[in-house]
């Protein structure tokens, strides 16, 4: 029966797995939830109309045993009135509703496996439902934080191979610029040593040609 199949692979459905492989979990838990409440129903359906079946094909077979027993009753009589020719048709009637009444106990038999079958689906899917109803918000809660902390990780990394090295390389440009500007600086406002000893020889040297000026014009 398709409807058992049916019920059958959303019994062993395991939610867990769905939800890892799901793109959009939340709407597929939703949709399995409501898969199963529309086969529980048509199950329902199945079950009340199975036991109907059954009760009709018991019924159906104690008719044809009373029938059968009130043609032996009448295959009597005519026994006993000597009537051996209406006693004979009496019980091949007999025995016709008698093998009827048996046709039919096998098909309540076969009736009787098949109601099982279905109360068995049924109570399975319920407890299947239940349990969907119960891990469906804890389900969901865990894929969203798994979720979150993949993303958050996936930032991490991202930060770590490349903004730190960057950020780290913009720090070390700012340092070597700073340390530029500020000999610029130093060497704009003041005299470095060489300077110094140059602006002393400087000095000494005109001081010389000074003198030797002032002895060639005798002063």
């Amino acid at each position: 029966m398709a409807l058992l199949e049916r019920v059958a692979t959303l019994v062993r459905a395991n939610l867990n797995d769905m939800i890892d492989r799901a793109e959009e979990p939340e709407k597929m838990i939703k949709q399995v939830i409501l898969d199963m409440q529309n086969q529980l129903l048509q199950v329902k359906t199945q079950v009340a109309i199975a036991i109907a079946d059954q009760h009709l094909l018991e019924k159906k077979k104690k008719e044809n045993e009373e029938k059968a027993a009130g043609w032996v009753r009448k295959a009597e009589l005519a026994v006993d009135k000597k009537e051996d020719d209406l006693a004979r048709a009496a019980l091949e009637r007999s025995l016709s509703y008698q093998k009827l009444g048996e046709n039919f106990g096998e098909q309540i038999a076969d009736q009787t496996v098949q109601v099982e079958n279905l109360k068995n689906a049924l109570h399975k899917l319920e407890q299947k439902l239940e349990e969907a109803e119960a891990k469906s918000d804890v389900l969901i809660a865990q894929h969203r934080r798994a979720r979150a902390l993949n993303k958050a990780g996936d930032a991490r990394l991202a930060m770590g191979d490349a903004s730190s090295a960057e950020a780290f390389d913009r720090m070390k440009s700012k340092v070597q610029r700073h340390e530029a500007l500020s000999q610029a600086k130093a060497e704009l406002n003041g005299d470095t040593i060489e300077d110094r000893l140059a602006s002393l020889e400087k000095e000494e040297e005109v001081s010389r040609l000074l003198a030797e000026l002032k002895a060639r014009r005798g002063a």
